[in-house]
C-alpha cells in the first residue's frame, strides 16, 4: 500500500515537472557553426558590449593551445582576457569561488568558458556566484537562481555533455564528495560555438566516451514518461548523428564533418534531456564518478545496456523505435525483439569503441551506499519508465561490477 502511494505520488510530481518543462521559458543559445565560429562568437561578444571576458579552462586545453587562439581573436575585436585555467574534472566548490575572485578582483563583465563539460558548469556556477549573494550550497537545487548570471558564452572542446544548451550546473561538494547540481533555465549561456576544430586533437578514449555521454542523454530522454513530440525530434536526430558519426570521430579524429556532426549531436541530446530529462544511468553514473572519480561518459557507456535490460519491458516500444532508426534489425521483428536488438546494438557499439562492459574496481562492501544514493538523487528527478527498488539496485550496481 505504501509501495503504491509513493508511485503514484511520483507520477504526479512528474506530470507537474513535464507541465513546468512546457511552461517555463527555457531559452536557447545563440549557436555558431562550422570552421569560423570561434570568430564569430569572439564577434558576438564585443558587439554586445562585453570587453573584459573571464576565461575559464583546464589546463589541458591551456597547453593545446586553445586559450591563446581564443584570447588572440578577443583581443582583435578589443576585448581584453583574464584567464583562469585551474578547472579540473568534476570542478568543487573550491575551482568556483577561485575563479569569482578572479573575475571580481579584474573587474570582469563577462565569462568565456572553453573546454569540456566541467569547464562550463564551472562557469555557469561561477557567472551565477556574481549576481548572486548567496554560497554554491544556497544555490542548489531548482530554481535557486533568483538573478540572471554574468554574461556567459561558451565553446565545448568535447561532443557529450550537451552543457552548451543545459539549465544545469554540476559541481562537487569538496567535503562530502557529493555532486551538487544547480537547476535553473538562467543557467543557459548566451551563445555558444560549434568549432570542430577545437574536437580534433581529442583523444579516441576521450572521443569515445563522450559521444556516448550524448547517446546516453538521447536515449534517456526518448523513454523518459516526460518525452514529448519536441524532445523526440532533439532524441532521435541526435541518435541517428551519432550512429552515423561516432565511430568515425574515434577511429579518424581528424575527420572534421564527423567531429561537426558528434557536436551537433550534443547540442541536441542536450535540448533533448533539457525538457525531457533523464534516468537511472545518469543517476549511477553521478554515484560512481563521486565515490570513484570515474569519468562520466565513460560511467554512462558501461551502466547504459544494464539499465536499458532493467527497463526493457517497459520501455519496449520506444526501444524498438529507437532500433528501427538506427537500422539495429530486421524491421518485421517483434517489439520485444527490436527492443533487445536495440540494447545489444548499445552493446556491440561499446565494444567497437574498446570500452569495457564493466568496472573491477566497484568494491562489495560500497554497493549498497552507491544504490542509496543513486535512488535518492532518481527518486524526485527523473520521470523513468520504471521504478527501482533498493535490491534491484543493488542487483544491478553487482552486475555493473562483474559480481566480482
Amino acid at each position: 500500500m505504501e509501495q503504491r502511494l509513493y508511485y503514484l505520488l511520483h507520477k504526479i510530481y512528474m506530470k507537474g515537472l513535464k507541465i513546468a518543462a512546457k511552461v517555463l521559458p527555457i531559452s536557447k543559445p545563440t549557436l555558431f557553426i562550422g570552421k569560423d565560429s570561434l570568430k564569430q562568437l569572439c564577434h558576438s561578444v564585443a558587439i554586445m558590449g562585453v570587453d573584459k571576458v573571464l576565461v575559464v579552462t583546464d589546463k589541458g586545453i591551456e597547453q593545446l593551445g586553445f586559450a591563446k587562439r581564443l584570447t588572440f581573436e578577443f583581443e582583435r575585436v578589443g576585448v581584453q582576457c583574464v584567464v583562469y585555467s585551474n578547472v579540473i574534472p568534476d570542478p568543487t566548490y573550491h575551482q568556483v569561488e577561485a575563479g569569482l575572485s578572479l573575475y571580481q578582483q579584474n573587474r570582469c563583465n563577462g565569462i568565456v568558458a572553453i573546454g569540456g563539460g566541467s569547464s562550463i558548469d564551472c562557469a555557469k556556477v561561477i557567472g551565477a556566484r556574481v549576481t548572486n549573494n548567496k554560497s554554491i550550497k544556497r544555490l542548489t537545487g531548482l530554481l535557486k537562481v533568483w538573478k540572471a548570471p554574468a554574461p556567459l558564452f561558451v565553446l565545448p572542446t568535447t561532443a557529450g555533455t550537451g552543457s552548451e544548451v543545459t539549465v544545469a550546473a554540476v559541481v562537487s561538494d569538496p567535503v562530502t564528495h557529493t555532486k551538487t547540481p544547480l537547476v535553473d533555465p538562467k543557467l543557459v549561456p548566451i551563445a555558444a560555438a560549434l568549432d570542430p576544430s577545437l574536437m580534433l586533437a581529442l583523444p579516441p578514449a576521450i572521443t569515445a566516451q563522450t559521444g556516448m555521454d550524448a547517446l546516453t542523454h538521447a536515449i534517456e530522454s526518448y523513454i523518459s514518461g516526460n518525452a514529448t513530440a519536441e524532445t523526440d525530434r532533439y532524441a532521435l536526430a541526435a541518435i541517428k548523428l551519432i550512429n552515423e558519426n561516432l565511430e568515425k570521430a574515434v577511429l579518424f579524429g581528424q575527420n572534421t564533418t564527423a567531429r561537426q556532426n558528434m557536436a551537433l549531436a550534443s547540442y541536441y541530446a542536450g535540448l533533448a534531456f533539457t525538457k525531457a530529462s533523464l534516468g537511472y544511468v545518469h543517476a549511477i553514473a553521478h554515484t560512481l564518478g563521486a565515490k570513484y572519480g570515474t569519468p562520466h561518459g565513460l560511467a554512462n557507456a558501461v551502466v547504459l545496456p544494464y539499465v536499458l535490460e532493467f527497463s526493457k519491458e517497459e520501455a519496449s516500444e520506444r526501444l524498438a523505435e529507437l532500433a528501427d532508426a538506427v537500422g539495429a534489425c530486421d524491421g518485421k521483428l517483434s517489439q520485444e525483439m527490436k527492443a533487445q536488438a536495440f540494447i545489444d546494438y548499445v552493446r556491440d557499439l561499446q565494444r567497437k569503441l574498446s570500452l569495457p562492459a564493466s568496472f573491477d574496481n566497484i568494491l562489495n562492501e560500497h554497493i549498497t551506499d552507491i544504490a542509496k544514493q543513486a535512488l535518492l538523487e532518481a527518486q524526485w528527478n527523473y520521470p523513468v519508465p520504471r521504478y527501482m527498488k533498493q535490491d534491484e539496485c543493488e542487483q544491478l550496481i553487482a552486475n555493473v561490477a562483474g559480481a566480482h
